[in-house]
């Protein structure tokens, strides 16, 4: 009989326990920043919870909010780095849908500038307000479905 297959380990808990390099700029006990291997602009962090949190179902409030303090924190340090930054994206991808490739929830802070090349390239779309409002009363009872 062949051994039950394992997961994968996942790649940010193995950054976070020093198994594989990063370029760190910061960290503290709950959350750590460090370079994306891959960045689409030079400077482009990410903000890693250090508890493994496969998606923002699983992220705890409190740490959530720290990882977008710490995100909103090293978005002013890179206006203020000498790196070219003429503003600043942050982007959550949750679910495959969205785009997320690494299961850990991680926030991206992404230095911007003009002609960078950077976009989001989306059909936008402009429902009626019958629509909106039904939309907005159906997340308001996802809302009471949060335990907490």
């Amino acid at each position: 009989m062949a051994a039950a297959s394992r997961p994968e380990p996942c790649v940010f808990c193995e950054i976070l326990a020093g198994r594989i390099e990063s370029s760190q700029v910061y960290q503290d006990d709950f959350v750590v920043a460090f370079l994306d291997i891959r960045p689409l602009t030079r400077g482009h962090l990410l903000v890693v919870p250090r508890e493994h949190a496969p998606d923002l179902e699983d992220l705890d409030d409190g740490l959530g909010a720290r990882v977008f303090t710490v995100a909103h924190q090293l978005g002013r340090a890179l206006r203020r780095s000498g790196l070219p930054c003429e503003g600043v994206n942050m982007f959550l991808a949750d679910g495959v849908a969205a785009g997320q490739e690494v299961f850990h929830v991680h926030l991206h802070v992404i230095p911007r500038n003009p002609g960078d090349g950077f976009r989001l390239k989306a059909k936008w779309r402009a429902p009626g307000r019958d629509e909106l409002d039904a939309t907005a009363a159906r997340v308001r009872r996802g809302l009471t479905a949060i335990p907490g």
